[in-house]
């Protein structure tokens, strides 16, 4: 019953996010940045109401989600990891990072671990191109990552969790 509730519940808030910026110019983007807001990723389920609002096809809609790597299909992990893949990041060791994250985590860019504890994610700058490479955990900005700061990161990461739980 729970689950059948809340679906309820998340179709509603999602209705309400597309009532509120429909007749926005443009409002496919702000539609979906504020599903993903609000729901951390953008359900299947949303895609047909945006489409029926905006008088488009679901493949168009769909187009547009897939098309931007900011945009989620599925739930994230409780934390979302991101690494800076941009030049100033690459020159300072990110390409490195990203391999050693990837091999860490056990998963490719836009999966989640199996425990869906971490989301991995490839960011194009994080404006902190000086200190690179940088990783985006969450809000908080990361900068000098080595492999041991990463570690050290993905620790603290999962202790929290256990000690949520």
């Amino acid at each position: 019953m729970t689950t059948n509730a809340f679906d309820e519940q998340r179709e509603q808030r999602v209705a309400g996010i597309i009532e509120g910026l429909k007749n926005k110019p443009g409002a496919l983007l702000p539609i979906l940045h504020g599903i993903q807001d609000s729901e951390g990723y953008v359900p299947e389920r949303s895609v047909a109401m945006i489409a029926a609002e905006l008088n488009l096809s679901r493949a168009e809609v769909h187009g547009v989600i897939s098309f931007y790597h900011h945009f989620r299909t599925t739930p994230p992990g409780r934390h979302i990891v991101q690494i800076c893949a941009a030049e100033a990041c690459q020159a300072r060791g990110a390409r490195q990072l990203e391999a050693y994250a990837q091999e860490r985590l056990g998963v490719e860019y836009h999966q989640t671990t199996a425990d869906r504890e971490i989301t991995l994610e490839k960011v194009f700058c994080l404006g902190n191109c000086a200190c690179g490479p940088s990783v985006r955990v969450d809000d908080e900005i990361l900068a000098r990552v080595s492999h041991e700061r990463f570690d050290q990161l993905v620790d603290e990461l999962t202790t929290q969790s256990v000690q949520v739980k």
